[in-house]
């Protein structure tokens, strides 16, 4: 593995323009798709995350996503240093957060919102990544219900469906789909700037009290994708969702189709993990089907 190290020191000192030599070398645990390491020289340190090197695409689209949103200058993004392969393995190398602070929700409330007020004229991303390990395809187009109904939905029923999962969910799916225009009546979303899989688990606190995301699946869509995952796994809380809505209000069909945006992620765990994710996605079809009768 040393030649794995000294690779990866030489890029960081060529990204930096400072000399690098690995003095600590700390495995962080706590992934579960990509090994991650914390690295130092005595002075400085940085995360590092290792995966096979024919995986190096995914590690060059989550450094541009980082990037995106660090320019933003709005909530606090591990800056990418450097990324690429040695030794039969992928890296990306990004800023260490010095991570174990309290609070922050009610200001991430706000810097999410001024995120989320970076736009763009299309729907999408310049580039597809993924979201967990999943492909996530961002190919632009204008028009939001048909990007939801193709690049996500429809996406991910085609994965299922490969992996076995027919039936009622595909039955229900298929329903849903043609359908899902009478979910957006009198509502027409911005491409926002999103962070794509914003559960609590990628969110943090610097130790200065500064709210943190990473691990992004970033692309431009509807500012509700990224709140109604908030809300999937427990919920980031009241002083996160009133400083947000202050900031920027929602449109009170966000109710309802914040359903349908966690049901994206929903489908992906069935494709990751299988289990009763089937059984969640489709009681979220009924649920939006009631809805559209």
């Amino acid at each position: 593995m040393s030649s794995l190290w000294d690779a990866i020191a030489e890029q960081i000192a060529a990204a930096t323009g400072e000399p690098f030599s690995v003095q600590k070398n700390q495995t962080v645990g706590g992934g579960c798709i990509n090994a991650a390491h914390r690295l130092g020289d005595g002075g400085r340190e940085y995360f590092v995350k290792l995966n096979d090197d024919h995986l190096l695409d995914m590690f060059e689209a989550e450094a541009e996503a980082l990037q995106a949103m660090a320019d933003t200058n709005t909530v606090r993004v591990p800056r990418p240093v450097c990324w690429g392969t040695a030794a039969g393995q992928s890296f990306l190398v990004m800023e260490n957060l010095e991570l174990g602070g309290r609070g922050g929700l009610e200001t991430f409330g706000r810097q999410l919102a001024a995120m989320h007020g970076a736009t763009s004229s299309r729907f999408g991303w310049h580039r597809d990544n993924t979201i967990g390990s999943t492909p996530q395809p961002n190919t632009p187009d204008v028009d939001w219900v048909r990007f939801w109904r193709e690049r996500r939905l429809g996406f991910q029923l085609e994965l299922a469906a490969r992996k076995g999962h027919g039936g009622a969910l595909q039955k229900k799916g298929e329903a849903l789909m043609d359908r899902l225009d009478g979910l957006f009546d009198g509502y027409d979303p911005e491409p926002s700037l999103l962070h794509g899989d914003l559960w609590g688990g990628n969110y943090a606190v610097t130790r200065d009290g500064e709210p943190a995301i990473f691990d992004p699946a970033t692309y431009y869509g509807d500012r509700e994708a990224d709140l109604a995952m908030t809300e999937l796994f427990g919920g980031f809380g009241g002083a996160f969702f009133s400083a947000y809505h202050e900031a920027w209000p929602v449109d009170p069909g966000y109710s309802t189709r914040k359903t349908l945006y966690n049901l994206y992620h929903m489908l992906n765990h069935l494709n990751l993990f299988g289990g009763g994710y089937g059984f969640s996605s489709e009681r979220m079809m009924d649920e939006l089907l009631s809805e559209l009768r």
